[in-house]
């Protein structure tokens, strides 16, 4: 599910009550984790002495809530999960738990996994490898036995410096070219069917 867009649509609403506009360039951080202090203190310093950051935060929350509540899969997703018999699934994210699990529920396949690791268990956000190492200690499997799958540059090279092997479906702000580490870069999940990903090795 793309919450890189819906978090930059909230921004950049935000952003727009104050009649300034975010320079999209400088918004997406090269790390997992939570960034909006960072966020919120740039838009303050543009704002200047009235900003009211209470206000200012209930106001984007409850448009990006918004947007979030009718969030889907990404193209061809859906149908891989459905087609994931026999294998067994995880979710490592650099989010909490408490970000992804609703959404995981949202989608209705939340019993489709058969683990969930996330940003709050562990010392590190990607790019550091550690939650990907949870997973695997959870599914019990080492790196040969697993395939990545990520949206972003710092999720591919967590997913590497794992041992993982990783395929990369660019979120729509993210230059494609920095995904050169993955181990194959579709544009979309729809490009190829789960048994064809697997199938590359």
């Amino acid at each position: 599910m793309d919450t890189e867009s819906t978090q930059l649509l909230s921004w950049q609403y935000e952003w727009r009550q104050h009649g300034l506009e975010l320079d999209v360039t400088k918004f997406f951080a090269d790390h997992g984790g939570d960034v909006s202090d960072l966020r919120y203190a740039a838009l303050a310093a543009a704002v200047g002495p009235a900003y009211d950051r209470m206000s200012s935060h209930a106001r984007r929350v409850a448009y990006r809530d918004s947007l979030n509540a009718v969030l889907e899969f990404r193209p061809g997703i859906r149908e891989w999960l459905d087609s994931a018999d026999g294998f067994r699934l995880a979710v490592a994210s650099s989010s909490p738990a408490a970000w992804v699990l609703p959404f995981l529920e949202q989608s209705g396949y939340r019993s489709r996994f058969d683990v969930v690791a996330c940003g709050d268990e562990v010392p590190a956000h990607k790019p550091d490898p550690a939650v990907y190492q949870l997973a695997l200690r959870r599914l019990g499997a080492v790196p040969a036995q697993a395939i990545a799958f990520e949206d972003t540059p710092h999720g591919v090279a967590a997913a590497k410096a794992a041992g993982l092997r990783c395929v990369a479906i660019p979120n729509p702000h993210a230059d494609p070219a920095r995904f050169a580490a993955a181990d194959t870069v579709l544009v979309s999940a729809k490009d190829m069917t789960l048994a064809e990903v697997v199938s590359l090795w």
